[in-house]
């Protein structure tokens, strides 16, 4: 009988769709990356996902976030998420957390009931804390590294952050990581040398929370989250490409 997943059983089998189904996996930031790995896990058959974002859809969030329109615009970020969860599937079991990750906030969650968690939060405090946590549980994590101020998609790789070079994220999470006795971590990152961009007092005055507002774009941060999706797919069912 046909189902909303089954163009992607044929790739993957019905064991990798029954493991897919059976999975939680937690998303940290339904932003520009987090929205697009959300959605590409969701159509892939995810079963279960928890989504946390405390910040709400912005007028300036339509150029890049797949949640973002102007219907959306004012709703929390996860509320949205689950909106549009339900529209391809409904039978996934989704829980939204109104929380803005720090250490403070770790206690809400229980890092050992995920298979996977996916870090796409801002915050370099709020990152390792996530990394931390799910270390400390044995739990998969993949980390989205600097994607704003970039312009070209193609320059995105995977690799432990142990082995990334020249983005200044990366070079941060490596000493912090270190520091902390962590041994490796997933992480999608680039080499582009990011741009500076134009200082505009609106936008400025419009997100006091940064001191500098990132210049972004439609293709580098949906690239970024579903390159993130297909990694958490591929761990989850063991499925290799050119298998």
């Amino acid at each position: 009988m046909l189902n909303e997943f089954s163009r992607t059983e044929l790739l993957f089998g019905k064991e990798a769709m029954e493991k897919l189904g059976n999975a939680r996996v937690a998303v940290f930031g339904i932003g520009g990356v987090g929205g697009y790995a959300v959605e590409a896990l969701v159509r892939s058959g995810i079963g279960a996902i928890d989504l946390i974002d405390n910040d709400r859809v912005c007028i300036t969030n339509i150029n890049r976030q797949i949640i973002a329109t102007k219907k959306t615009v004012g709703q929390y970020k996860v509320d949205a998420a689950a909106e549009r969860i339900a529209e391809i599937n409904p039978d996934a079991a989704v829980r939204t957390f109104r929380t803005f990750y720090m250490p403070e906030t770790a206690e809400q969650f229980d890092f050992s009931e995920y298979d996977y968690i996916v870090d796409a939060i801002d915050t370099v405090t709020g990152k390792i804390a996530l990394v931390e946590n799910a270390y400390a549980k044995g739990t998969p994590i993949i980390s989205s590294m600097a994607a704003g101020n970039k312009l070209d998609p193609t320059a995105f790789e995977v690799a432990d952050i142990y082995k990334t070079s020249v983005c200044p994220l990366s070079k941060v999470m490596r000493y912090e990581l270190k520091k902390r006795n962590i041994p490796a971590l997933k992480v999608v990152y680039s080499k582009e040398k990011p741009l500076v961009p134009i200082n505009d007092a609106e936008i400025s005055r419009e997100c006091p929370k940064r001191n500098q507002v990132p210049g972004s774009n439609a293709f580098v941060p949906s690239v970024v989250g579903l390159i993130i999706a297909g990694e958490v797919i591929k761990d989850i069912t063991g499925i290799e490409q050119n298998r």
